[in-house]
This record gives C-alpha cells, sequence and structure tokens, in this order.
C-alpha cells in the first residue's frame, strides 16, 4: 500500500454491461468485509449495446483513481484493443493505468482481494496473473 493509504482501483471491461457488473460484484463481494478497493465496471456500450467504449473505459478509470494506479481487467480481444488504444494516446486514462493479462473472471477476484488488503500495483497483477494456474479439477 501507498504510504497515504490510497488503493489500487480495479476496472472491469467487458462487452456486456450485465457481465462487467456481475463480475465486479463478485468480486467485491468476496473481497470481504472491511475496506474494498475502488472498482467500476465498464461494459457495453453507451446506448446499452454489446462492445466496448473507449468513452466508458476512460471514465470508469477515472472513478476508481486515487493515485496508487488502476488495474485494468478485459473479457475478449476487441476490448483488449481498446484499452490498448486508449494507453497508447497516453492521456486518456490516468497515470500509472495498467492493463493486466489475467482471466477475467478469476483474476478480477484475486486483483480485487489484493488491492482491498492494500497491495501495490505490481502485486495486484501478480495476483490476477496467479490466476491462470487455478485448477478446478
Amino acid at each position: 500500500m501507498s504510504g497515504d493509504g490510497k488503493l489500487v482501483g480495479v476496472v472491469l471491461v467487458s462487452h456486456s454491461a450485465a457481465v462487467a457488473e456481475a463480475v465486479a460484484g463478485l468480486a467485491t463481494g468476496l473481497a470481504g468485509g472491511g475496506t474494498t478497493a475502488p472498482v467500476a465496471p465498464a461494459g457495453g456500450t453507451p446506448d446499452g449495446g454489446l462492445g466496448t467504449s473507449s468513452e466508458l473505459i476512460a471514465q470508469a478509470a477515472a472513478a476508481v483513481d486515487s493515485g496508487a494506479g488502476v488495474a485494468v481487467l478485459v473479457d475478449l480481444g476487441s476490448a483488449v484493443l481498446t484499452v490498448k488504444a486508449l494507453l497508447a494516446e497516453g492521456d486518456e486514462l490516468p497515470e500509472g493505468t495498467r492493463l493486466i493479462d489475467a482471466p477475467f473472471v478469476e483474476g478480477a477476484v484475486a486483483a480485487v482481494v489484493a488491492a482491498s488488503a492494500g497491495a501495490d500495483l505490481d502485486a495486484v497483477e501478480a495476483a490476477a496473473v496467479e490466476a491462470y494456474g487455478y485448477r478446478k479439477v
């Protein structure tokens, strides 16, 4: 955790607003009681359709930014491209925003739990990436 107690924010980008909101709810619910890192879904298009929106992603990142970094997790390929384009522009997302290569649901839960515990952005990323190794059987 940064010395000032700021928490890493987490943005969840899905092609579906309902999926982004559900995963955000699951991740924050599983983070337990106490202080929870700021989490924002950025799903679908502004008109409620399926897709990704640079505008919604930028708004979500700004909403969760406290100065400790923003971890962005995405569901599918074009969401990756949208976030990469925003990062390349350099002024659309808060400084310290990072695209995290992790499974969407498991990675989101791990990222929010780690961020809520005060982990820095590197540790939040490591927790989310580690979710690739979660075995189900």
